[in-house]
């Protein structure tokens, strides 16, 4: 999404320079309009603002507190937004939360000014807020969006320790084999070559392997360069995100992990979203494009296009073939009762459960597979370094 730098005039007259993220010009000038800004000058910037970075969830979810319990405690929103960005640790949201002081005060609303500023808020942030000042129960929606943002991210980073320890193991495996083969096997090739025997085969393979990886090294890291480019294009692309994000799902052990992370994070953020006043049609869509999988976002925005028609929310995500019978069973019983939301969070935190119990299982099983695999591996380039070693041993004996 674009970037513009913009200078605009306030009602009170005062002159304000910022920058503000919109899909075009156009949207941009409209955007400033709402918020009651005369636009002086606008152009698209050509860096990214200092402290442009997104700002950690950590620091959203203290925010989020911090501001539900001044609204509650009565403090007008100005002054308890002047208050958060004096006291934040964290430059990007301390600047972010100075622009909605700012743009607040210009007339618009929390949510319009937030919306402005994507790193800091997301689009189920900002929907939530606006909800909640449409009802006039911004401090009790404030306090869900906490509770749930600090659930989401633990839940985020429970699957991703199970997917980096894996890659650590891994990584920490295939150093320990190269270097072998660069270091240690030459050694013994240099050894062998002063003696004018027959290696055995597994010595030969291994010897060979050593020989590959010094003199083609540089093609190794070329081919593993470009492996990584070619893959991470292919994931770029509508087709190759879906083929990969399918194959993810059905991998052994990590494919239930992320599959019941899916459901846990779908039926969360769609049951917190339906509980806070959002549209349900604008709650699936929010959903669908924090799935984090296109096999889930598809099947969320099929529900959409079938509530859309008039139908149900549960027969499209049982033809995606991703949400487990009891999850539709539920969600439909929600829906006839009238009690989705109350449903969805049921549904959510019994998967949050699962997800920890699959984790563990994914770690129990990983553990002694690698020391197996590593061991073998080593043991035998080792074991074939030294089976010549016999063989002259045994014919001096």
């Amino acid at each position: 999404m674009p970037t513009f730098a913009y200078t605009a005039r306030a009602l009170n007259g005062d002159l304000r320079s910022a920058t503000l993220d919109a899909p075009s010009r156009d949207d941009a000038v409209l955007m400033l309009k709402r918020m009651r800004l005369s636009v002086l000058k606008m152009d698209e910037a050509s860096k990214k603002p200092k402290g442009g970075s997104k700002v950690p969830m950590r620091d959203i979810v203290i925010f989020t507190r911090q501001f539900s319990t001044m609204i509650n405690a009565g403090l007008p929103l100005v002054q308890a937004l002047d208050i958060l960005a004096k006291q934040s640790e964290h430059k990007g949201l301390q600047q972010i939360t100075k622009a909605v002081v700012f743009e607040v005060e210009s007339g618009a609303t929390v949510a319009d000014a937030m919306r402005n500023h994507p790193k800091g808020f997301s689009d189920l942030y900002t929907n939530m807020v606006a909800a909640g000042e449409a009802g006039g129960i911004l401090d009790t929606i404030l306090m869900r969006l906490a509770t749930f943002l600090e659930k989401n991210d633990r839940l985020v980073r429970k699957v991703k320790g199970a997917m980096v320890y894996p890659a650590v193991i891994m990584s920490v495996a295939a150093l320990a084999i190269v270097i072998l083969l660069w270091k240690v096997i030459p050694v013994f090739k240099d050894m062998f070559a002063s003696v004018n025997m027959e290696l055995p085969l597994p010595t030969r393979i291994v010897i060979g392997a050593s020989a590959f990886l010094n003199d083609y090294w540089w093609a190794i890291g070329i081919g593993a360069f470009g492996l990584g480019v070619l893959i991470q294009r292919v994931y770029a692309t509508p087709e190759g995100k879906l083929g990969i994000d399918k194959l993810m799902l059905k991998m052994p052990v990590l494919g239930d992990v992320l599959r019941k992370a899916s459901v846990s994070r779908f039926t969360r953020t769609l049951g917190t979203l339906i509980s806070s006043g959002v549209p349900i049609l604008d709650g699936l869509e929010i959903t669908a494009r924090t799935a984090g999988n296109r096999v889930v976002q598809d099947a969320i925005m099929a529900s959409r296009a079938s509530i859309a028609g008039g139908d149900t929310i549960a027969a499209p995500l049982a033809k995606s073939n991703v949400f487990p019978p009891m999850v539709i069973s539920m969600i439909a019983v929600g829906e006839q009762t009238g009690g989705l939301d109350e449903m969805l969070t049921k549904i959510a935190d019994f998967y949050d459960d699962e997800v920890d119990a699959a984790v563990s299982a994914l770690l129990s099983l990983l553990e002694p597979i690698m020391i197996v695999v590593l061991g073998v591996v080593v043991g035998g380039m080792i074991v074939a370094m030294y089976l010549p070693i016999f063989d002259m041993v045994n014919a001096v004996g």
